[in-house]
């Protein structure tokens, strides 16, 4: 009988030009969530005179699913989803701080990291092979700390019995807190992080479609052959205290003026300052242009206002955005 208090997700990075060849698992993901068996299995029509139906069937196509439920973001976990469904990256050193630098793709597709992902209980345990990241969310509110949730897609779901990969111990995280979050926003012509625009941020949503897809081809198994790169979708969605800030950009909405923002959140010390930071550090760079604003709302008899910001590249700042980790490993952990 499975105990929930037993389930664990763990991951294994699988080698660069043999993505779906299963790998054991070096990591243990600090979150929660299930893989599914997302097999097609069709009853198809046919006239033989029952009208019962039968039972014949077939299963033209097997794929995994999993969710990383809504969970605090840390500045040592959030690398798995961004590797997987940004780009595959290593990190480069200050002094001993190490920075991750993820870039939106613009004129080509960016490679990406596949992962072996196990999961399950003390009941049955199960794994996916080929595994990537098909969207994901980082949502925060005053007072909060940053959640990050992720869909993920694999080959299929192979049955390991009550096995795990063993020697996969429970790492040491920090929380990514909304509350140590400041909000730059910048013209064009200016550069990410060059204004601080204070007291206003009440909330923040990051949606990504990365736009990585499975691709189905005849080549003898029911599984995708690879996968492929379509548009990413990136926006934001911004609660504003209803301030004179707000309102400068709904009028940047309504005049069409392109934008680049800056969410920078930061945590505790680094182990040993670089040069450039100090402290662990997450910078989220979006540049586009608002793409709505909601009519102005209220909380608690506070007045907000809502606007949605899509990520697109701008020819006069020659960039689309990114997002950069800065913490004290070197390695995914």
């Amino acid at each position: 009988m499975g105990v929930k208090a037993l389930r664990k997700i763990q991951l294994g990075q699988e080698s660069t030009g043999s993505f779906g060849t299963a790998v054991a698992a070096t990591a243990l993901w600090r979150g929660t969530g299930t893989i599914a068996d997302n097999r097609v299995v069709e009853f198809p029509e046919e006239d033989i005179g029952y009208l019962s139906g039968t039972d014949r069937s077939y299963t033209p196509q097997v794929e995994a699913g999993l969710t990383f439920e809504d969970t605090p973001a840390t500045f040592e976990q959030i690398h798995y989803v961004l590797q997987a469904g940004l780009e595959k990256v290593s990190a480069t050193s200050g002094d001993t701080d190490y920075v991750w630098q993820y870039d939106f793709p613009t004129t080509s597709a960016n490679n990406i990291q596949a992962f072996t992902i196990e999961g399950g209980d003390d009941e049955n345990a199960v794994e996916m092979e080929y595994s990537f990241v098909q969207s994901f969310t980082l949502s925060g509110s005053g007072g909060e700390a940053w959640m990050l949730s992720a869909d993920w897609i694999g080959r299929q779901v192979t049955s390991t019995g009550v096995t795990f990969s063993t020697g996969v111990s429970v790492p040491s995280v920090e929380e990514i807190l909304f509350s140590k979050t400041k909000l730059y926003i910048d013209s064009s012509t200016g550069s990410f992080g060059g204004t601080q625009v204070s007291n206003t941020l009440l909330s923040a949503t990051v949606n990504v479609n990365t736009g990585i897809k499975p691709k189905y081809t005849a080549e003898g198994q029911k599984y995708f052959s690879f996968h492929f790169n379509d548009m990413p979708e990136i926006t934001l969605d911004v609660t504003f205290e209803h301030d004179s800030n707000a309102v400068t950009e709904f009028e940047n909405w309504q005049d069409e003026t392109a934008r680049l923002i800056r969410l920078e959140s930061t945590g505790s010390d680094l182990a040993s300052s670089g040069a450039t930071y100090s402290d662990k550090t997450m910078i989220i760079d979006m540049a586009g242009k608002w793409e709505s604003f909601d009519a102005i709302g209220d909380e608690d008899g506070n007045d907000i206002l809502t606007g949605t910001f899509r990520a697109r590249y701008n020819a006069t700042a020659s960039d689309f955005g990114k997002i950069i980790i800065v913490e004290d490993n070197n390695t995914l952990t």
